[in-house]
């Protein structure tokens, strides 16, 4: 009789995640078990021959042990995540200048900026400012129809004239045509000082010009430029 040998599956992240979920829900439906046979025990238990208390608090003290450890491992992996998402290497960017791949740019002081890329030149070129809801709030056409990068600047005012407030996001859309009148593919960056970083739901966000942007997004990084210091030494006699 031949015996074929049996590979272990390996443990991944996910399954490790699943055993600990079954483990909880196992647990509290294994706690309320027990305290509806607790209960059911004492209602029946003989007068002349109680049970035992210390049996039921030992059993209590471990049931709460292994949730104890449970909820560690829990927080355990949420804390090997938050690492992994890269929130340790995001705090290394603040104080530098960062160029990530978004279409969002916060209302910050009066201005709104963005960088966008035209792949090749284009005939005919449109860009629109929207708001949250996806209203058209500022357009207008460029002239320079030049392949590369432009930089873009809104200062804030709807289509009315009206000036908004600060601190709202706002998304740049530019539509582009080349000479056959094909639609491009263009590319949207913001770029700014990182001024901060957040963490919510295993996302990592750098704070750029007021706004959260991915960090995974950055393709460049620079040191900032310093203001120069125009401080002279008093003149001597």
């Amino acid at each position: 009789m031949s015996v074929t040998a049996t590979t272990a599956a390996p443990v991944t992240k996910s399954t490790a995640q699943d055993a600990t979920t079954k483990g909880i829900a196992g647990l509290a439906d294994n706690f309320n078990t027990f305290l509806a046979l607790l209960t059911t025990q004492l209602k029946n238990q003989d007068p002349t021959s109680p049970l035992d208390s210390n049996q039921f608090t030992q059993q209590l003290v471990q049931m709460t042990g292994v949730e104890q450890q449970l909820n560690g491992n829990t927080l355990l992996k949420q804390l090997v995540a938050n690492t992994s998402n890269g929130i340790s290497t995001a705090v290394t960017l603040i104080g530098k200048t960062v160029k990530a791949a978004s279409d969002n740019a916060n209302l910050t002081n009066g201005t709104a900026q963005w960088v966008y890329n035209l792949p090749s030149g284009a005939s005919d070129l449109k860009v629109e400012v929207l708001d949250s809801n996806g209203n058209v709030v500022h357009a207008e056409a460029p002239t320079d129809l030049k392949a590369g990068e432009h930089a873009f600047s809104w200062n804030g005012k709807n289509l009315l004239g009206t000036q908004l407030p600060n601190g709202g996001t706002y998304a740049l859309r530019v539509t582009a045509k080349d000479a056959v009148g094909a639609t491009m593919k263009t590319t949207t960056y913001v770029q700014g000082v990182v001024t901060g970083v957040t963490q919510a739901n295993g996302a990592t966000n750098i704070t750029v010009n007021g706004g959260p942007v991915d960090w995974s997004k950055v393709v460049s990084v620079e040191q900032a430029a310093q203001a120069a210091n125009t401080n002279t030494a008093p003149a001597t006699t």
